[in-house]
Order: C-alpha cells, then sequence, then structure tokens
C-alpha cells in the first residue's frame, strides 16, 4: 500500500459501521442513521479522527446508482399494471399535491423557484427503506393498507429518476422551469425507447449466453457491467447515471434472471450505499445543527404534521376506510433516504446553499429516526377506531404472492409436481440454473425464474418466507443439502420436501432439516412391487396398505444390509 493514510481512512470508515449501525438495529432504529452518525463522528465537525471524504465519495456515488437499479428490479411492467390504481392514483396525487404544498410554503419564506422545486420534490418522498422494514417486521406487507403504502412508495422511486434529471438543468440558471421540465421529459422518454430496444435485442440474449457457462462469478461481472455500462451510457447523454441504473433494472424485472440478478448486486447496493450515508454524515456540521435545533424540530413537525394529513384526506377520497386511511398517512410522513441524495447534488449545483441543505438533512433525518414510533401510533389508533367502528378489510391482495409452493429445480420431477400444482390451482414458483430449460418455461409463460436455490437473497426474491412449503428436486445431494439449509436458516417453520436417491441421502437430508424426503430408487422399486401385486390379483386397497406401512416405518425394511450390493450384482 503506497498511501498509508488512504488504508488508515479505509479502516476508519469499516469499524464506524460495524461498530455503530448494529447498536442502532439493536434499539431498532433505522440503520440509514447510524451509518449518518457514523459519518458525522468522522467527519471535520467533531473531535477524534477525520476521514478524507474524497475517496469513499467517489465511491458512495455507485451506491445511489445499485439502489435505483434494485428499485428497477422490483417494478416489472406487470407488477405495475396490477397496482396502476394507488401507483399512478393515489401515488401521483401524494407527490404532486405534496411537492405543490411544500414547494409554494419554501417560495413564501423567501427561495427561489427553483430551490423551491426541489425543496417541494424532496420532501414529497418518503423513506422506502424504512417503511418497508417495519412493514416486513410485522407481517404487515400483505395487509391492505402494507399494499397501498408500497404502491405510494413505488411512484415515489419513479417520481425520482424525473427529478434527478431535472437538477442539472435547473442549475443552468438561464433555463425556465417548464422548459426544464419538458427537456428532463424529452431526454428521459428518448433513453427509455433506446435502453429497451438495446435489452429486448442485446442485453437478454446476452443473459441467455452468460448463463449458459454457468460460472456464477461470470454472471457477478455481468451484473456489474450491465448496470455501470447502462449508467454511463445515460451519462453520456447528459442525464444521470442512476437514471440509467433505473432503466436497466426495469429492463430485467421480467426476466427469468430477476431473481438471481438481485441476489447478486444485494451485497454491492449495501455497501455502498452505506458509505454514501457515511459521507453525507461527514458533512453534517453538529454544532450549527444544535444552534438551530429550534428550526429543525419545527421543520420535523411540520413536515409529519402536513404530509400525514395530505395522504390522509387523499386516502379517505380515494374511499379507503378511516383507520387505514390513517395507518397510511402517518407510515408515510417522514421524509426519505433520497433527500440525502438530492441535497448533496443541489447544494453541489448551487441550487441550494449549505445552511438550507444541513437544516432540510437534519429534519429529514429526524423524521426517520420517530417512524418507528409514529409506526406504533399508527397501529393502536387503527385497532382503537375497528374496535368501536368495527373492522375494515385488511385482506391479502389478489396480486400478492403468497401460500404459494417453491420448487427447486425444475427439471423432470420439479416439472411433475408444477403440473399437478396447477391442476390443483395451487400457485407455485420455481427455480432453476439452466437457462435454457427456464427460457423454455418462461416461453410457456410458467412462473419459472434462473437462481440459485441455496442462495438466501434469491429464496427471499422468489418468496419463500410466505410460502406453504418447499419441495428441493435438485439431484446433485451437495446442492441440495445447501438448498435445504438455506430454506431452513430462512423459513424456520415452512414445509420442506426433499428428493433423495437412496435411503442414505435421505438420512442426511432428514437430519439438515427436511420435513419429508421421498428416496428416489426406493419409490421406484414400491411403484414396481406395486404394479407386480395387482397384477397378480390382490387388491388395490391391500396394496396401497402395503406401501402405506413400508413408508410409515421409514423404509426400514428396505434399508441395505451388508452383502446386499454383492448379492444384487451376482443376480
Amino acid at each position: 500500500m503506497h498511501d498509508p493514510r488512504l488504508l488508515l481512512d479505509v479502516l476508519s470508515l469499516l469499524l464506524a459501521a460495524v461498530v455503530i449501525v448494529p447498536v442502532f438495529q439493536r434499539l431498532r432504529v433505522p440503520a440509514v442513521l447510524g451509518y449518518l452518525v457514523a459519518g458525522a463522528l468522522l467527519g471535520p465537525h467533531t473531535p477524534g479522527p477525520v476521514v478524507d471524504v474524497e475517496l469513499p465519495q467517489l465511491l458512495s456515488e455507485f451506491g445511489v446508482v445499485f439502489l435505483l437499479f434494485a428499485i428497477g428490479l422490483e417494478l416489472p411492467l406487470s407488477r405495475l399494471r396490477a397496482m396502476r390504481r394507488y401507483i399512478f392514483g393515489l401515488g401521483l396525487m401524494q407527490v404532486l399535491l405534496t411537492s405543490a404544498a411544500i414547494g409554494g410554503a419554501a417560495l413564501a419564506l423567501g427561495e427561489s423557484a427553483a430551490a423551491a422545486l426541489v425543496i417541494g420534490g424532496m420532501l414529497a418522498f418518503s423513506s422506502t427503506a424504512t417503511v418497508l422494514k417495519l412493514l416486513v417486521e410485522r407481517g404487515e406487507t400483505v395487509a391492505r393498507f402494507g399494499r397501498i403504502s408500497v404502491a405510494v412508495l413505488i411512484f415515489q422511486d419513479l417520481a425520482v429518476v424525473p427529478l434527478l434529471a431535472l437538477l442539472p438543468l435547473l442549475a443552468g440558471g438561464d433555463t425556465s422551469i417548464p422548459e426544464a421540465l419538458a427537456l428532463a421529459a424529452a431526454k428521459a422518454v428518448g433513453a427509455v425507447g433506446v435502453i429497451m430496444l438495446l435489452g429486448r435485442f442485446v442485453v437478454r440474449p446476452a443473459y441467455q449466453f452468460v448463463a449458459s457457462a454457468k460460472s456464477p462469478e461470470v454472471f457477478t461481472a455481468a451484473n456489474l457491467f450491465v448496470v455501470l455500462a447502462v449508467g454511463w451510457l445515460t451519462a453520456e447523454a447528459g442525464m444521470s447515471m442512476a437514471l440509467g441504473a433505473f432503466l436497466a433494472g426495469m429492463l430485467l424485472a421480467d426476466t427469468a434472471f430477476r431473481h438471481q440478478v438481485e441476489a447478486d448486486i444485494e451485497p454491492f447496493r449495501g455497501l455502498l450505499l452505506g458509505l454514501f450515508f457515511m459521507t453525507v454524515g461527514m458533512t453534517l456540521d453538529l454544532p450549527a445543527m444544535v444552534a438551530r435545533a429550534d428550526d429543525i424540530l419545527a421543520l420535523t413537525a411540520a413536515l409529519l404534521a402536513g404530509k400525514s394529513i395530505l395522504l390522509f384526506a387523499l386516502c379517505r377520497l380515494s374511499g379507503l376506510g378511516l383507520a387505514t386511511a390513517l395507518r397510511v398517512g402517518l407510515l408515510l410522513s417522514q421524509g426519505g433516504e433520497f433527500a440525502f441524495v438530492l441535497v448533496g447534488k443541489a447544494t453541489g449545483l448551487a441550487v441550494l446553499d449549505a445552511e438550507t441543505g444541513l437544516l432540510l438533512s437534519s429534519s429529514v433525518a429526524l423524521s426517520m429516526a420517530v417512524t418507528p414510533l409514529i409506526g406504533l401510533l399508527a397501529h393502536r389508533l387503527a385497532q382503537a377506531i375497528e374496535a368501536r367502528l368495527g373492522a375494515e378489510a385488511f385482506g391479502i391482495e389478489t396480486n400478492d404472492l403468497k401460500g404459494h409452493v417453491l420448487i427447486a429445480g425444475y427439471g423432470r420431477v420439479g416439472r411433475a409436481i408444477a403440473r399437478l400444482l396447477m391442476d390443483h390451482n395451487i400457485p407455485f414458483v420455481a427455480l432453476d440454473l439452466d437457462p435454457q430449460r427456464v427460457a423454455r418455461a418462461r416461453a410457456d409463460g410458467l412462473p419459472v425464474y434462473y437462481g440459485d436455490s441455496s442462495q438466501v437473497g434469491v429464496l427471499r426474491a422468489a418468496g419463500i418466507e410466505r410460502a406453504r412449503a418447499a419441495v428441493i428436486t435438485v439431484n446433485r445431494p451437495e446442492m441440495a443439502e445447501r438448498a435445504l439449509d438455506s430454506i431452513r436458516r430462512t423459513a424456520r417453520s415452512v414445509t420442506i420436501v426433499a428428493r433423495a436417491h437412496d435411503l442414505e441421502r435421505g438420512a442426511a437430508l432428514t437430519r439438515a432439516g427436511a420435513t419429508a424426503v421421498v428416496p428416489e430408487t426406493i419409490e421406484a422399486s414400491l411403484q414396481m412391487a406395486s404394479l407386480v401385486l395387482r397384477s397378480a390379483g390382490v387388491e388395490a386397497e391391500a396394496v396401497d396398505r402395503s406401501l402405506k406401512a413400508v413408508r410409515d416405518r421409514g423404509y426400514a425394511d428396505l434399508a441395505e444390509r451388508p452383502g446386499d450390493e454383492s448379492q444384487d450384482s451376482a443376480a
């Protein structure tokens, strides 16, 4: 290492994150705030070590890129269509009206038109990471208010893209806001068209080729290349890399490779995004924040109250019940992590001054910190309303996959299981690592995806935590055991049925946590015996009882004894 100072800076960043973030998570405080505090402690405004912000700032920009890519992966066109009423209805109205209300207030307080537009836009967004974490922890992502909250968050994520593209145009100074908006929209439409064409005729065939190599590291390299290459193309076109990354994610959202891509990109996204928030924390002037504590508290209270009231009213106008509207309004009242992104870019482009940026960042951070308490308040208020006025419909939305069967391996056995599940109208999701097999199934409209069922990230993306059962059909013992271990660690109570070649391997899978194991060779011999007995005139009911007795004893009567193998060979 030529520069020991650089190594010391890296060690300081890692140590601060490793020590502080877990403490915040243990206290049930969003990890984003832990990264902000860790960065503030290493910044120039606090006593102790000071880290040079240049290198982490360079790397942290890729955190935003990977975040937008991951959001794009979650937005296939089919999902947008299924939730279009709340995404493009309630979500659109929330962003427009909240932006207009906050922007108008900023304009009345003396901000320029460009600054007011940016302030209104950034404070209209809520924290996707914080809200989703709360919903997942409480198992409320499938509740009606949870699905509506997610729909609004989806539109907010979509709205970030044009706002990021708009910032450089607003910084020009001589461009009017309507012209800037029109130019940003035109560039976005053009970029979407070009990238969609590239995706259909270049990216998807390329992924088929890369997946056929069956090399995990090559597949990961392809993911990184696509994200960065598309981001570079949009940057060269005068837009942000984040926009390109978002479009790249949407390209792959409807493909069979989506779950594996999501799992591969997750470590990069988490690490670089954490680094981004640490660099934001380094810029926070804590003494100045203390000096303006009254302003920060007032702005935070106004933000939480104003957004809650507005969204509550919109939910009621959309026909939602009182308890549902209250929970959605309170749950989405905070500022979002994209505010830090926008503040950094806007101050860098001189659209906002540093003092205003500090005030906004501080208020957003505080609003995120109190979100768990607000979520608890919303829960209790909703329960009180329902107890008095009657329960509302918090049922599962039809587009939310729940109670399905996960099939690990879509070979001949996996296909047979899938066919029987379809005959009984039981939903399923299948994972396989053969791209040709997956492509054929996808062409038939089946929910079969390219993905490694031994990776926890892939399993979660396929909804293992909401599944009623998992079936492991892969014919390689080591892969089956890894898949079983990952499924059991991710969903402890799910029923797992595993395929094994023989009794010895079946015993290993049982010890590893399988609920039931089917030894393939033994079952084949039982089926042959059944046919022989039936042909000999034994009644079908008696044959079934015999087979059941053998299975109930765990196939113990058929276990191999010393010398059995040689006797078979002699025969």
